[in-house]
C-alpha cells in the first residue's frame, strides 16, 4: 500500500490512478489528520507527501513520522511546488528518501517510487551480518547490540548496513551521501556527521566501532 497525502483532489486522483496502473495499491488523503487516522490502522510501504498542506504542513508530518518507532523506517517521497531548494534540503535532512518538484510527470513519479522501494526494502534472501557485538538481520531489517534489539531510522540502518558489509573500509563523506542518500542529494556533508552521531549513541559502547578517519571520513572496525 502506498499513501498519497495531497490536498489537490485532481493531482491526488491522478497519482492514485498512475500507481494503480503500475501495479501498486494506493490510497489518498487530503490532509494530515485523515492520514494519521489511517496510518494507525495500517502502515504503508511508502508515503508520497506534499509539503504544502492545510493545517499541518508536510515537513511537520515528516517529523512526526520519523519520531514514531512504528513509522520511522517507512520511506517518504516529498513533493514541493516551491522554487527554492530550501524545503527540499530540509526535507531530506529530516529523513525524506527522495523528492519530486511540481509539476512532475506520472512516469517520473512511478520511476522514483520504484527506485526508492528497491533501495529501502530488504532483500528476500536471509542474511545475518555480524561485527563484534553487533548483529544485523537483513531479512528482518533488525539490529541487535549485545543481544538487545535497538530501533534505528532508515538512514541510520542504511549507514550501519553499509559499514557492516564493508568492515574496515574507509568511506569519504561524499561517498556515504551518494550511497545512502542518492546521487541527486542536494545538501551538506554535515548531514553525515549528524547521522553518524545519532547512530553511535544508539549503538552504545559499540558506537566506538565507527571510527573517524581525520580529514577523510569514517570506517567501522570491531
Amino acid at each position: 500500500m502506498i499513501y498519497c497525502v495531497e490536498d489537490d483532489a485532481g493531482i491526488r486522483d491522478m497519482m492514485i490512478y498512475a500507481l494503480n496502473v503500475a501495479g501498486f495499491e494506493a490510497h489518498g488523503f487530503e490532509n494530515g489528520k485523515l492520514f494519521f487516522d489511517e496510518i494507525k490502522k495500517k502502515i504503508p510501504r511508502l508515503i508520497m507527501l506534499d509539503i504544502m498542506l492545510p493545517d499541518e504542513d508536510g515537513l511537520t508530518i515528516l517529523k512526526k513520522l520519523r519520531s514514531n518507532p512504528s513509522t520511522s523506517s517507512v520511506p517518504v517521497i516529498m513533493a514541493t511546488a516551491k522554487g527554492t531548494e530550501y524545503d527540499k534540503v530540509i526535507g531530506l535532512d529530516l529523513g525524506a528518501d527522495d523528492y519530486l518538484a511540481k509539476p512532475f510527470g506520472m512516469m517520473e513519479m512511478i520511476s522514483r517510487v520504484k527506485a526508492v522501494l528497491r533501495r529501502t526494502e530488504p532483500k528476500n534472501t536471509s542474511q545475518l551480518l555480524k561485527l563484534g557485538n553487533i548483529e544485523v538481520d537483513v531479512e528482518k531489517h533488525s539490529v541487535t547490540v549485545e543481544g538487545a534489539e535497538i530501533q534505528l531510522t532508515l538512514k541510520e540502518y542504511e549507514l550501519l548496513y553499509l559499514f557492516m558489509k564493508n568492515p574496515d573500509c574507509v568511506f569519504k563523506r561524499e561517498q556515504l551521501l551518494s550511497k545512502v542518500w542518492g546521487t541527486d542529494f542536494i545538501g551538506e556533508t554535515r548531514t553525515i556527521d549528524v547521522h553518524i552521531g545519532t547512530l553511535r549513541n544508539k549503538l552504545g559502547k559499540c558506537g566506538e566501532y565507527i571510527r573517524t578517519v581525520r580529514g577523510v571520513g569514517y570506517r567501522m572496525r570491531a
